[in-house]
Protein backbone atom coordinates (compact mmCIF):
# COMPACT_ATOMS: atom_id res chain seq x y z
CA UNK A 1 0.00 0.00 0.00
CA UNK A 2 1.17 3.49 -0.87
CA UNK A 3 -0.16 6.85 0.65
CA UNK A 4 -0.78 9.80 -2.06
CA UNK A 5 -0.72 12.70 0.84
CA UNK A 6 -2.08 16.43 -0.34
CA UNK A 7 -1.77 19.39 1.85
CA UNK A 8 -4.31 21.73 0.38
CA UNK A 9 -4.91 25.45 1.00
CA UNK A 10 -8.24 26.89 -0.79
CA UNK A 11 -8.61 29.71 -3.34
CA UNK A 12 -10.19 32.71 -1.15
CA UNK A 13 -13.80 33.14 -0.82
CA UNK A 14 -13.57 29.25 -1.37
CA UNK A 15 -15.97 27.30 0.75
CA UNK A 16 -15.09 24.56 2.66
CA UNK A 17 -18.39 22.51 2.37
CA UNK A 18 -18.07 22.98 -0.99
CA UNK A 19 -14.44 21.77 -1.51
CA UNK A 20 -15.45 18.76 0.59
CA UNK A 21 -18.60 17.84 -1.14
CA UNK A 22 -16.63 18.20 -4.59
CA UNK A 23 -13.50 16.37 -3.40
CA UNK A 24 -15.65 13.34 -2.32
CA UNK A 25 -17.24 13.42 -5.89
CA UNK A 26 -14.09 13.26 -7.49
CA UNK A 27 -12.67 10.55 -4.95
CA UNK A 28 -15.58 8.52 -5.18
CA UNK A 29 -15.31 8.15 -8.94
CA UNK A 30 -11.93 7.60 -8.95
CA UNK A 31 -12.93 4.99 -6.30
CA UNK A 32 -15.61 3.69 -7.92
CA UNK A 33 -13.16 2.50 -10.87
CA UNK A 34 -10.82 0.65 -8.82
CA UNK A 35 -8.11 3.66 -9.46
CA UNK A 36 -7.70 4.42 -5.45
CA UNK A 37 -8.04 2.06 -2.38
CA UNK A 38 -9.58 4.48 -0.09
CA UNK A 39 -9.51 8.15 0.34
CA UNK A 40 -9.71 10.79 3.31
CA UNK A 41 -10.52 14.53 3.59
CA UNK A 42 -9.44 16.13 6.82
CA UNK A 43 -9.62 19.51 7.95
CA UNK A 44 -7.02 21.60 10.82
CA UNK A 45 -8.72 21.57 14.17
CA UNK A 46 -8.71 25.44 15.96
CA UNK A 47 -6.40 26.28 13.38
CA UNK A 48 -3.74 24.24 15.50
CA UNK A 49 -0.64 23.38 13.06
CA UNK A 50 2.87 24.28 12.85
CA UNK A 51 5.01 25.32 9.44
CA UNK A 52 3.88 24.28 6.29
CA UNK A 53 0.47 22.69 7.88
CA UNK A 54 -2.53 23.78 5.38
CA UNK A 55 -6.24 23.78 6.39
CA UNK A 56 -7.09 20.05 4.73
CA UNK A 57 -4.76 17.11 4.34
CA UNK A 58 -6.15 14.75 1.67
CA UNK A 59 -4.63 10.85 1.62
CA UNK A 60 -5.20 8.74 -1.14
CA UNK A 61 -4.72 5.27 -0.58
CA UNK A 62 -3.43 3.16 -3.48
CA UNK A 63 -2.45 -0.76 -3.82
CA UNK A 64 1.60 0.06 -5.10
CA UNK A 65 3.37 2.53 -7.49
CA UNK A 66 1.74 0.21 -10.56
CA UNK A 67 -1.43 1.33 -9.85
CA UNK A 68 -0.51 4.88 -9.41
CA UNK A 69 0.86 4.78 -12.58
CA UNK A 70 -1.95 2.88 -13.87
CA UNK A 71 -4.46 5.64 -12.57
CA UNK A 72 -2.42 8.28 -14.01
CA UNK A 73 -2.44 6.82 -17.45
CA UNK A 74 -6.03 5.78 -17.14
CA UNK A 75 -6.66 9.63 -16.19
CA UNK A 76 -4.43 10.82 -19.26
CA UNK A 77 -7.40 10.04 -22.41
CA UNK A 78 -10.31 11.89 -22.75
CA UNK A 79 -13.36 11.57 -20.26
CA UNK A 80 -15.44 14.23 -19.77
CA UNK A 81 -17.21 12.49 -16.48
CA UNK A 82 -13.75 12.49 -15.05
CA UNK A 83 -12.70 16.41 -16.46
CA UNK A 84 -15.57 18.05 -15.12
CA UNK A 85 -15.36 16.16 -12.04
CA UNK A 86 -11.60 17.03 -11.46
CA UNK A 87 -12.27 20.70 -12.42
CA UNK A 88 -15.31 21.09 -9.75
CA UNK A 89 -12.61 20.14 -6.94
CA UNK A 90 -10.02 21.86 -8.68
CA UNK A 91 -11.35 24.92 -9.11
CA UNK A 92 -11.38 25.74 -5.22
CA UNK A 93 -8.05 24.88 -4.58
CA UNK A 94 -5.24 27.33 -4.46
CA UNK A 95 -2.13 25.40 -3.56
CA UNK A 96 -1.14 21.75 -3.38
CA UNK A 97 1.76 19.86 -1.62
CA UNK A 98 2.24 16.36 -2.57
CA UNK A 99 4.44 13.59 -1.03
CA UNK A 100 4.44 9.58 -1.46
CA UNK A 101 4.41 7.58 1.16
CA UNK A 102 4.69 3.82 2.25
CA UNK A 103 4.67 1.85 5.47
CA UNK A 104 7.38 1.71 7.53
CA UNK A 105 9.74 -0.92 7.31
CA UNK A 106 8.31 -2.80 4.40
CA UNK A 107 9.27 -6.54 3.28
CA UNK A 108 11.08 -5.42 0.72
CA UNK A 109 13.56 -3.39 3.18
CA UNK A 110 13.92 -5.61 5.79
CA UNK A 111 14.89 -8.41 2.93
CA UNK A 112 17.06 -5.76 1.98
CA UNK A 113 19.05 -4.97 5.49
CA UNK A 114 19.09 -8.47 6.21
CA UNK A 115 21.24 -9.19 3.41
CA UNK A 116 23.65 -6.41 4.22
Amino acid sequence: MILYHCMIELKQGSRALAFATATEAWMGWLQGRGHIRAHRLMRRKMSLASGRHTDFMLEIEMESLDSLEETFAALSGKDEAAERLYAQMRQMIHEVDVGLYRPYPDPEQRETVALV
